[in-house]
C-alpha cells in the first residue's frame, strides 16, 4: 500500500480592490465640508455686516414682525405701523367689540422696543442664549405701558351697552284674576373686576388680543308682590258704572263695566321705598278706546275727554265705588250763513254771545249768504268744573227764574232779563264770581248780591249775571216794581231778598240754563 504523504492547503494573499461606494461617499463629506466652510463665511460676513452697519440681527421679532436687518430707526416705525393697527376684542358671550390698544391704555413705547431688538446677540452671552432659548430667544417683548384711567373711561363709555335694567315683580289679570309676575334681574358691567383682570395680567390681555366683560346682576327692587294681589283680586269683585253728565243739556248716560272689561286696562306702577309702594291706574289708550265705543251714543259728535274719565274710573275702581262721574263736551261747529243772518242773530240762535263768534272767527267784518264760519263749543261758557245736582233756569219768555236742586224743584222766582237794545244773551252758563255788592261803571249802578255768569266780551272782565235791586246814588232803588219785565242792561234782576238767597244757596260752578 502506498502512502502519500498529506498535502496542506496553500494561500494566496492578493492586495484587496477599493470599493466603489465609499469613494463617493468620501466625495460628499468633502463637499459638504465645503459648503459648511462657505455659509460659515456667508453667514459670518453678513453677521459682520450687521454689526457694522448697526442692524438688527436676522430672525428677531416682535409683535410679529421681523426686525431682522433693520436699524433700530426702522425697528420703531414698523413696530408703530404694527401697533396701530393692533385691535383687540372686549366680548360678553356673543356680543363683542373691537378696541384698540391705546382704548384699553396701553401704549406701545415703539423706540424703545427697537433698541432691546437692537442689543439681541450682540454678546457671548447672547449667542449662548440661543442655544440654550432655542426658537424663544429671537422673540422681543414690547415695551409699553398701561394707564388704568383710560381703560376704566373705555369701560365705563361701553357699560351702558351691556346694561340690561332689573324688572320688579308686578301683577297682570288673567281671565279675571290677578297673578304675580316674577321679578327678573337684570346686570350691569363689572367695571372694577374688569380692571382689575387688565391690572393684573395687561400684558396676557394684549398678546391674546382679547378681553372677556365680567358682568353682575343688579337685583329687582321689588320681589314680593303678593299684597298687590290679593288687593286687585278684591278690586276686582267690581263692576263699576260710569256716571257720565252734559252740563249744557243737562243729560245723563249712565254705562255699567264690568271687571272682565276694565281688568283689562289694570296696571299697576311700584314705588321702592314709599310707605304705599304700589299704585294702581288704568292704561289710559285701552281705557279711551273702549270709552269711544260708548261715546257712539252720545251723538252729535259729543265725547268723554280722554283723561278725565279713565282717571274717575281709576280713583273709583281703587276705592271700592260703585260709580265714577265724567263729563260730556261738545264739539265746535261749522254754520253756513244764511241770506240776512248776522253775528248777532247767529249768536242767539246758538246761545253764544256774538262777541264770541267774532272772537272764533277773525278777521270777519261782514257776512256772506253761504259762507262757512265757526261756532264755538258751548263749553267754552262753562270755564269751571260744573256744579252736579244743582241748576238755574231763567226763561225769558216767562221771566221768571227757577232753582233746581238734585232734580227738584227749590225756589221759582219773577225775575227780569235785559231790555232790546241790552238785551240778556241766551245759552248755558255757570256762577263765576261772587261779589256782596258789585257796581256798574257804565250806568252808575251798585248791584246787591251780584253772581256773575258769562262775559259779554270774552277779553273784558266785565259780567252779566243775578244780582237784587239796585242803587244808584247810595240811596236811589231801581225797578222795585217791574220785577217780571225786561228792564235790566243785560243781568238778571231778582228781589233783593232772593238775590241774597241765590247767592247763598248757588257756589261757582252751578249750571245756568238762560232760555229764549
Amino acid at each position: 500500500m502506498n502512502h502519500y504523504p498529506e498535502q496542506q492547503p496553500t494561500t494566496y494573499w492578493a492586495a484587496p480592490r477599493p470599493r466603489r461606494g465609499r469613494r463617493v461617499l468620501l466625495a460628499l463629506l468633502l463637499l459638504a465640508l465645503f459648503a459648511l466652510v462657505l455659509v460659515a463665511g456667508v453667514i459670518g460676513g453678513g453677521l459682520t455686516y450687521v454689526y457694522a452697519r448697526g442692524r438688527i440681527v436676522p430672525g428677531v421679532t416682535t409683535l410679529g414682525v421681523p426686525l431682522g436687518g433693520r436699524t433700530p430707526a426702522e425697528a420703531a416705525a414698523a413696530l408703530q405701523t404694527r401697533w396701530d393697527a393692533q385691535t383687540g376684542t372686549l366680548q360678553n358671550g356673543e356680543m363683542a367689540w373691537p378696541v384698540a390698544p391705546d382704548d384699553l391704555g396701553m401704549t406701545l413705547d415703539a423706540a424703545a422696543t427697537a433698541r432691546v431688538a437692537a442689543d439681541k446677540g450682540r454678546s457671548f452671552d447672547g449667542l449662548r442664549d440661543v442655544i440654550s432659548d432655542g426658537p424663544a430667544w429671537f422673540r422681543v417683548d414690547p415695551v409699553w405701558t398701561y394707564d388704568p384711567t383710560a381703560a376704566a373711561r373705555t369701560l365705563d363709555a361701553l357699560a351702558p351697552q351691556l346694561a340690561v335694567p332689573p324688572a320688579d315683580a308686578t301683577v297682570r289679570v288673567v281671565n279675571g284674576r290677578a297673578e304675580a309676575v316674577p321679578a327678573v334681574d337684570g346686570r350691569a358691567l363689572d367695571v372694577a373686576a374688569a380692571l382689575a383682570v387688565l391690572q393684573t395680567n395687561p400684558a396676557r390681555v394684549l398678546m391674546d388680543g382679547r378681553l372677556d366683560l365680567p358682568v353682575v346682576a343688579v337685583p329687582a327692587a321689588v320681589n314680593d308682590v303678593s299684597a298687590a294681589v290679593d288687593e286687585a283680586n278684591r278690586l276686582l269683585a267690581t263692576t263699576v258704572t260710569l256716571e257720565a253728565w252734559d252740563p249744557v243739556r243737562d243729560e245723563r248716560f249712565t254705562w255699567p263695566i264690568e271687571p272682565r272689561v276694565w281688568s283689562e286696562w289694570l296696571r299697576l306702577s311700584v314705588t321702592p321705598g314709599a310707605a304705599d309702594p304700589f299704585a294702581w291706574s288704568l292704561d289710559k289708550q285701552i281705557a279711551a278706546a273702549y270709552l269711544g265705543t260708548l261715546e257712539a251714543e252720545l251723538g252729535d259728535g259729543r265725547f268723554l275727554d280722554e283723561d278725565e274719565a279713565p282717571a274717575a274710573l281709576s280713583a273709583a275702581i281703587q276705592a271700592g265705588q260703585p260709580s265714577a262721574a265724567a263729563r260730556v263736551y261738545h264739539p265746535e261747529t261749522r254754520h253756513v250763513v244764511r241770506a240776512g243772518e248776522t253775528l248777532s242773530s247767529i249768536g242767539y240762535d246758538y246761545g253764544i254771545p256774538y262777541p264770541w263768534l267774532q272772537q272764533a272767527n277773525p278777521g270777519i267784518d261782514a257776512l256772506v249768504e253761504g259762507q262757512t264760519i265757526t261756532i264755538p263749543s258751548p263749553d267754552v261758557m262753562l270755564p269751571l268744573p260744573p256744579v252736579p245736582g244743582k241748576r238755574i233756569v231763567v226763561s225769558m219768555t216767562e221771566q221768571r227764574t227757577r232753582v233746581y236742586e238734585n232734580g227738584q224743584l227749590k225756589w221759582d222766582w219773577p225775575s227780569s232779563t235785559g231790555i232790546a237794545s241790552s238785551p240778556t244773551a241766551p245759552g248755558v252758563f255757570q256762577v263765576q264770581s261772587h261779589e256782596s255788592n258789585a257796581y256798574a261803571g257804565n250806568w252808575d249802578l251798585w248791584m246787591p248780591s251780584f253772581m256773575g255768569i258769562y262775559r259779554p266780551v270774552p277779553t273784558s272782565d266785565f259780567m252779566n249775571g243775578f244780582h237784587g235791586f239796585p242803587t244808584r246814588g247810595n240811596s236811589q232803588l231801581l225797578w222795585t216794581g217791574d220785577l217780571g219785565r225786561r228792564v235790566t242792561y243785560g243781568c238778571i234782576l231778582l228781589s233783593s231778598d232772593n238775590a241774597q238767597l241765590l247767592y247763598d244757596w248757588a257756589e261757582d260752578g252751578v249750571v245756568v240754563e238762560v232760555q229764549r
